[in-house]
């Protein structure tokens, strides 16, 4: 209990609060929160190689295969039937299986879909896949 003096003999009661240990324990009780803070995320640790490569020129005419919502195919401009991807690919790539294919998809497509055509291009021969996607655009 705290006292004060005053100009007489007796000690009379202070009714004020101390707060200076409640500011003491606030201040600890923040550092231990903004060190603990970041631990708590999680974090997997992972090395990732750096890559030295130089970026490929864009051909003067890529081909282009769109998969859309539906999942239709398109090549280019023109749907494509799913049995006849490998005859649609050879005929506008007069047959060159080393052509690069730049594959598109629709945000909504499926991650299943888009295997199964790149399965089905690894299948007709086609090995060169280039997956396009908007550059610096943000994840909606």
């Amino acid at each position: 209990m705290a006292a004060r003096l005053d100009d007489g003999d007796d000690l009379t009661e202070s009714h004020d609060i101390n707060v200076t240990p409640f500011i003491d324990v606030m201040l600890v009780l923040l550092i231990i929160f903004m060190v603990a803070a970041p631990l708590a995320t999680v974090d997997v640790p992972v090395d990732l190689p750096a890559s030295t490569a130089q970026p490929q020129p864009r051909p003067d005419k890529p081909l282009f295969l769109t998969i859309q919502a539906d999942k239709s195919l398109s090549v280019g401009d023109t749907p494509v039937a799913r049995e006849s991807l490998a005859a649609a690919l050879d005929g506008v790539t007069n047959g060159d299986k080393g052509a690069r294919v730049f594959l598109r998809a629709d945000r909504s497509v499926d991650y299943g879909a888009l295997t199964e055509v790149m399965n089905a291009l690894r299948a007709s021969g086609y090995l060169k896949i280039a997956l396009v996607g908007l550059e610096g655009a943000a994840a909606k």
